[in-house]
Order: C-alpha cells, then sequence, then structure tokens
C-alpha cells in the first residue's frame, strides 16, 4: 500500500518519566526511535518526523476535569501546600490518583503529560486534514487516565482527548481498537454513552490483571449499546488464540461500522517477555496485528489511521522491535520480520543499558492460527472468549454470532509451556502458581450489571489491585482455571 506517514516524535516526549525504577521507563522510546532511525525511516519518501506542541489546556479538558489538571500542575510544580500541611497534601493527591506507586508525583509532571497529549493530537490533525494517510504517536496511548485522576501510569489520557477533538471537527463515526494486554478503561468510558464510538478492546481478563475490568457484558450505555466490544482473554493465551480472536470479533465490527477514522493503541505488553502481563505473544504476532489493524484502515476508514504506543515494559528486546515493526508498517515498508537489527544500534542499547541488543527483529515465530468462521471449540477457553463476545455484541450490530450449522471442533496450535502468570503493572507477584487443593474463588471486581462498565470495588492502583485480586490462572491439561490466590 502506498502511504504517508505523520509521525510526531521529539526528545521532550522522554520527559515523561517517573524516575528509576519504575516500568514505563522512557528509554524504550529512545530505544524505539534510534532504531526505526537506524532503518532509515526518517528518510523515507512520504514520512514526515515532527515536532508536535504540548496541548493546551483548552484541548485537556475535553476529557479532564479542570480541578485535576490544576492538582496535576500543583503537583509537578512542587508548590502545594507547606510541610506542616503534608497529610491534606498527600491526602489531596492520592483523591486524583497521583502520589501513589503507578503514578508518583515527578518534576514537570503536567508539562511531560501535555506533551504526549498534544504528540497525539498532532497526529490526529495530520490524518483528519489529510495532510498524512496515517499518524503516529509511539509516546501516547495512556489509556487508563480517567477525567479526575491518573490511573496505571497514565496522567492524561491522550487517545479520549484525540477523539473528542475529531468528533468536534465533525468526525460522526471513530472506531478505537486497543490491543494492550491491559484494559483500556479510561477510553471505554469517556464514550460509554456515546454511539459515534465504537471502542474495541483485545485484554487479558480482568480476573487475572489490572484494572480489572472490560468483560464481555460491558456494550456501552443504555444509548450506544453494542459501542463498546471487550474480549477478555485467558492468561497464556499465546499466538494463534490472540490472533484467532482479532480476526473473528474485529474485521466483521468495522465491517458494519465503517469509521471514517480508525484509531489504534498499541500496547506491547501482550509479549511473553513482559514483566507485568500473561498473555505470551510473540513479536511475529505483534507485526501481524499492526498488519491486520493497517489493511483494516484502508478497507474500512478511508485510510485515516491514527496510531499509538502505550504498555510494554521489556524495554530492550520488546517494546523496540515492536513499535519500529509498528511505524514501517504504517509507512507502506513492512520489515522483513527476519531482518537484522543495524549494529550502529546494538551499540548504542549496550552503550545506554549495558544490555545486549536482539539480533533479529522477530523471534521468527509463525504467527499462524485457525480462523472462527471454520467453527469452534466450546472447550477452549480462548474460543469461550470470542463467543462470549460475539454472543453480547455481535447481534447488536445486526452481526450472527454463530452459524446454523454445527461448528466443528478446531484445534488450535499448542500455547507455550506454561509460566508463573503475572499480574500487576507495576511489579510481578511471585509464585502464584499453586499445586495445592483449589477453593471456589471469589472474584474482586463487579460483575458488569447493565447499568455502566464493569469497575473494581474500589478504585485500587495497579499494585493494590495485584496485592488483592482473588484469583489467578493455572495451566492444566484441558485448558486453564481459575485458582484463588492463598
Amino acid at each position: 500500500m502506498t502511504c504517508t506517514l505523520h509521525v510526531a516524535w521529539d526528545e521532550r516526549l522522554a520527559g515523561y518519566d517517573f524516575g528509576p525504577g519504575h516500568p514505563m521507563a522512557p528509554i524504550r522510546l529512545k530505544l524505539t526511535m534510534e532504531l526505526a532511525r537506524a532503518f532509515g525511516l526518517f528518510h523515507l519518501d512520504g514520512v514526515s518526523v515532527e515536532v508536535p506542541a504540548a496541548a493546551t489546556r483548552a484541548e485537556l479538558e475535553f476529557y479532564h476535569a479542570p480541578v485535576y489538571i490544576d492538582v496535576v500542575q500543583l503537583a509537578g510544580s512542587g508548590r502545594l501546600l507547606g510541610p506542616d500541611q503534608q497529610v491534606l497534601t498527600e491526602r489531596v493527591l492520592l483523591m486524583h490518583g497521583l502520589g501513589t506507586e503507578d503514578d508518583p508525583v515527578f518534576p514537570g509532571m503536567h508539562e511531560a503529560a501535555a506533551m504526549v497529549t498534544g504528540a497525539t493530537l498532532a497526529a490526529a490533525r495530520a490524518v483528519w486534514t489529510s495532510a498524512a494517510h496515517h499518524g503516529a504517536s509511539i509516546a501516547g496511548g495512556l489509556h487508563h487516565a480517567m477525567p479526575g485522576h491518573a490511573s496505571g501510569f497514565c496522567v492524561y489520557n491522550d487517545p479520549a482527548i484525540a477523539i473528542a477533538w475529531l468528533l468536534g471537527q465533525g468526525a460522526e463515526r471513530i472506531a478505537y481498537v486497543d490491543v494492550d494486554a491491559h484494559h483500556g478503561d479510561g477510553v471505554e468510558r469517556a464514550f460509554w454513552d456515546d454511539p459515534r464510538v465504537l471502542t474495541i478492546g483485545l485484554h487479558e481478563h480482568p480476573g487475572s490483571l489490572f484494572p480489572g475490568t472490560g468483560y464481555a457484558t460491558d456494550t456501552g450505555g443504555a444509548a450506544a449499546e453494542g459501542s463498546a466490544v471487550n474480549v477478555a482473554l485467558p492468561a497464556l493465551t499465546g499466538d494463534a488464540g490472540w490472533l484467532r480472536a482479532f480476526h473473528a470479533v474485529v474485521p466483521p465490527l468495522l465491517r458494519r461500522f465503517r469509521p471514517q477514522v480508525l484509531v489504534s493503541q498499541h500496547g506491547c505488553d501482550s509479549h511473553r517477555d513482559d514483566p507485568l502481563t500473561n498473555l505470551e505473544l510473540t513479536i511475529d504476532a505483534q507485526r501481524a496485528a499492526h498488519a491486520a489493524i493497517h489493511r483494516l484502515a484502508h478497507d474500512y476508514a478511508d485510510g485515516r489511521w491514527l496510531l499509538t504506543g502505550g504498555g510494554g515494559y521489556e524495554h530492550v528486546q520488546v517494546v523496540p522491535r515492536s513499535w519500529t515493526h509498528l511505524l514501517f508498517e504504517a509507512a507502506g515498508r513492512p520489515l522483513d520480520p527476519g531482518a537484522a537489527t543495524p549494529g550502529l544500534w546494538r551499540e548504542y542499547v549496550s552503550l545506554v543499558t549495558s544490555q545486549a541488543a536482539p539480533d533479529t527483529m522477530t523471534e521468527g515465530a509463525p504467527a499462524e492460527f485457525a480462523s472462527f468462521d471454520d467453527g469452534y471449540n466450546p472447550a477452549d477457553p480462548v474460543d469461550q472468549a470470542i463467543m462470549a463476545t460475539r454472543k453480547a455484541v455481535f447481534p447488536l450490530h445486526g452481526l450472527r454470532a454463530t452459524w446454523p450449522a454445527t461448528e466443528p471442533i478446531i484445534s488450535r496450535v499448542k500455547p507455550p509451556a506454561p509460566r508463573e502468570p503475572r499480574t500487576s503493572m507495576s511489579a510481578p507477584l511471585p509464585a502464584l502458581m499453586s499445586s495445592s487443593t483449589t477453593k471456589p474463588c471469589t472474584a474482586l471486581t463487579v460483575t458488569d450489571s447493565g447499568r455502566g462498565p464493569s469497575s473494581p470495588a474500589s478504585t485500587l492502583s495497579v499494585s493494590a489491585w495485584a496485592a488483592t485480586r482473588a484469583s489467578s490462572v493455572r495451566a492444566s491439561s484441558s485448558g486453564y482455571t481459575a485458582t484463588p490466590l492463598r
């Protein structure tokens, strides 16, 4: 495909930095852009790399409450309350999700977060004004932030703000596809009652991962039923199951919805080496997802595609390779999956991280899957997740969830050997696997009642969620079953 691409990038975007030891390390952005540069992205015809401006306060208020923006500004400036009122200061911050392990305060927080949002807005403008077919904001994708509080490493919700801006410009149908391992709860909630926005998320099941939301039964508000789509996948899903789920749900819905703009969030924390999640994908599968979303943008959105980064906490081996593939895919020049990484980039990685860089651009996995259209296996946990979503949402779009004939059982590619599940964003939990006798598990999250999006029983930090959630996932010979934490 012949494509033009606007990349919103500036070194200042690496200023979104929660400090040493935090999983959302800005080095992942620097390594990505240096790898893309080493492959020649910056000099390709049709690709423009431009410095964005920070989002204005008025733009931030497309989604965020004015008082929250005030608190973020004050917290980052260090001008909150004096030492004699420290308890009150901490209370105010915590009310707005700040000063936690997940979202600690850092100097210049407002300016850095506004810069990230500005980058996504710049990419959105390029797409909407036809300055480029596609717009990329690799630093963006901060999909957990809520109108009045930070959450899950996210201060300002740049995808929600960009979508709101597009609606303000006259867009009538926008589709948002989120492939991050964590449910994009902030974006979903922003447009829960808006039938103009279709949000689709493929994420790890809320019973085993923050933020504990995104059940198949969460389908949108009363005035927008079917506008929220959630595919809650079991831990250890693997390449074949994930790709099978994607193609069983996303293309049919986009074909029916026909968005004017496709917005996608490409968190790559679904990878098998990510320290905080459990979906077990390879870069080959992520690369296949990038390509599929690109094709869908051309097939159903007239080529208008706004793409962002997102989660991804293996900073050297995974994020740079996955997102470099994404950028070259968006430029219409997909990289050879077997290509060697440039020697100069490997030297740079060694210099700035003291780690060995990967030698090739993928692991060489087949990234194959069996089509759900050929039938499904009712006993397979992935197929159960797919069918739950299709039954909940497809009829609301005039689509059939099942087929009239008896569905044959399809055997999927065997997933990788089970490993201990990881359940938090900010710190992995040790030894969640248990060989002891299981007890009936009780979920911490409130199952959706049809009155609104599912949500945790209280506003929890990522770490608190990981520490208190009720179940983990244990591999068995027939599938994956929930096991309570002891």
